[in-house]
C-alpha cells in the first residue's frame, strides 16, 4: 500500500552550487550526500517534514539524470511514493497495465529498495515506489 510522498527528485547541474539554496535559504536540515554509483547519481538529501527533497546529480555524462539535464534543463525529475510492500505494488501495477521501468526492486539511496513506474503510463510523471531498507526502517 502507498503510505505517503517519500521524496521529489530534482536534477541539478551541480551539488555544491545548488547546496546552499536549500540548506542556507531555505534552511532545510541536509540529512547527508551520498553516490549511488549503478544510477550514476551524487543525491542530496534534505528532510522537510515527513519528505525528503533529493538533489541529483549525474556522475556520468550518460546517466538517465544527464539526459534529462541535457533536454530539459534543472528542475523536478521524479516523485516518489513509499510503500511497506514493494513487490505487491510492483505485481498490483504490472495486473493492471501500468508499464514499469523496473520490474524488480534495485537499490536506492539510504538503502531503499525502489522501482520506476514508466512516465507513459502515469500522466507523463516519472514516479518511483520505494521501501526503506533496514537501515531506514521506522
Amino acid at each position: 500500500m502507498i503510505t505517503q510522498i517519500n521524496h521529489i527528485g530534482i536534477a541539478v547541474e551541480s551539488l555544491e552550487a545548488t547546496i546552499p539554496f536549500y540548506r542556507d535559504q531555505l534552511r532545510l536540515p541536509l540529512v547527508g550526500i551520498e553516490e549511488v554509483t549503478d544510477q550514476k547519481v551524487r543525491v542530496a538529501i534534505f528532510r522537510i517534514g515527513e519528505v525528503h527533497i533529493e538533489l541529483l546529480e549525474p556522475t556520468d555524462p550518460e546517466s538517465p539524470i544527464a539526459r534529462f539535464l541535457e533536454k530539459k534543463g534543472q528542475g523536478i525529475h521524479h516523485i516518489a511514493l513509499q510503500t511497506d510492500d514493494i513487490e505487491g505494488e510492483i505485481e498490483n501495477m504490472r495486473s493492471n497495465q501500468i508499464e514499469m521501468i523496473d520490474v524488480v526492486p534495485r537499490p536506492g539511496a539510504h538503502g531503499n529498495q525502489i522501482a520506476f513506474l514508466h512516465p507513459r503510463s502515469t500522466g507523463k510523471v516519472l514516479t518511483e515506489i520505494c521501501q526503506h531498507g533496514e537501515e531506514q526502517a521506522h
